[in-house]
């Protein structure tokens, strides 16, 4: 209960300090000191239970004040006043009791109904795995053969002050999820690594993303649209740049477009299956491993491979990058436990990783001249 609890006043707390994050709202909303009704009926029952507490709150504190204006103003001393001498009024202990009694009651029950409503993700219609990952999300459709990583789409130069900051700057993602309207959509919400918080407020969802644990949350979007969020929970150097964005469609299109992914996975797989039986040449794999390591690694290891001491090892001249290669594979497939360095095996394809592996033992003047192909890739997977 204590636990329920915690997280209703939370989630409140966040959407009434929450910019509209739905590009079909008026602008304006973006600086309204209330919270935001959100785009589904449940976000819609916490904004009016939040303007109920609101109101008792106001009574209340109204009353309070004004009684005790009313009793300084005609019991003070100027007026010859004199105070009373009671002690332990039974009548008056009863009733300070009672009252607040009636009144938490009457907060209580339909506080409690909501909570119990916001916890029923019984029998959805779609149901999607949400990982948080330092520092991105990845969405696998679990009624479909559809799964991929979101990362942030803000370009560089905005965030390092070189270019004017967008309309949605810092809340662009590459690769948005995409729901039905009018569905029930399950989301089952968990971590790879440290504790993160998927968190979009036209959704009323704030819910922790815990490792090696699974809570859910569900919607039903009336409006198609375009809804963004954030991370909530402080999860490291790059917190900040990890939005979301949900992009609620109409049935008909949204069975198109996983339709359309489903084709274009199998077509990568496909094509995937195809390359393991071909080799680049070291400059196509440089060329390649130069743009995968830009996307993924610089922002950790540095764009010239130094990394930051201290924090993130260097890359340039490093055992494992010069004379390691096993050692160096395992580290892209599997990740290093215990540290920000992730398991890129699902967010890579097999030439990508050969090619970033090659960029690496041969930039920055590691010259190993070793050439990774995907099929060394594959062998090291199944641990042949």
């Amino acid at each position: 209960m204590k636990n329920i609890l915690f997280k209703a006043g939370t989630m409140l707390l966040a959407l009434m300090t929450a910019p509209v994050f739905a590009d079909t709202k008026d602008k304006i909303e973006q600086y309204q000191l209330n919270m935001t009704k959100g785009v589904t009926d449940i976000s819609a029952d916490v904004y009016d239970m939040h303007m109920l507490m609101f109101v008792i709150c106001v009574v209340i504190g109204a009353g309070v004040f004004i009684a005790m204006f009313i009793s300084m103003y005609f019991h003070r001393k100027s007026r010859g006043a004199k105070p009373a001498n009671f002690h332990e009024n039974v009548k008056v202990e009863i009733a300070w009791t009672v009252i607040p009694f009636i009144i938490l009651i009457a907060m209580a029950v339909p506080a409690m109904n909501l909570l119990i409503d916001m916890e029923d993700a019984s029998e959805p219609d779609v149901t999607v795995l949400v990982t948080g990952s330092q520092w991105k999300w990845h969405y696998k459709y679990m009624d479909n053969d559809v799964e991929y990583y979101s990362k942030l789409a803000t370009q560089a130069d905005q965030i390092s002050g070189k270019l004017d900051k967008g309309v949605n700057y810092l809340l662009e993602v590459d690769r948005p999820l995409v729901v039905p309207t009018g569905q029930k959509v399950r989301f089952l919400i968990t971590s790879d690594d440290v504790i993160h918080s998927w968190w979009v407020p036209a959704f009323a969802i704030k819910q922790d993303a815990n490792p090696g644990f699974i809570n859910d949350a569900w919607a039903i979007a009336n409006e198609p649209g375009v809804y963004r969020g954030q991370c909530a929970e402080l999860c490291g150097k790059s917190h900040g740049f990890m939005p979301i964005v949900v992009v609620a469609k109409e049935p008909a299109e949204y069975d198109m477009w996983v339709s359309e992914q489903e084709a274009i996975q199998l077509e990568a797989k496909e094509k995937e299956q195809r390359l393991l039986s071909m080799n680049m040449t070291m400059d196509e794999s440089m060329l390649m491993g130069e743009k995968v390591y830009s996307a993924n690694c610089a922002a950790c290891h540095m764009p010239n491979g130094e990394g930051l001491p201290g924090v993130f090892p260097a890359l340039k001249g490093s055992q494992i990058a010069v004379a390691d290669e096993p050692k160096h594979i395992d580290i892209l497939i599997n990740g290093v436990p215990g540290s920000a360095m992730q398991s890129y095996a699902k967010q890579l394809t097999m030439s990508e990783i050969a090619a970033v592996v090659t960029y690496e033992r041969n930039a920055w003047g590691n010259d190993t001249g070793d050439l990774v192909q995907a099929k060394d890739i594959n062998s090291a997977m199944n641990g042949q």
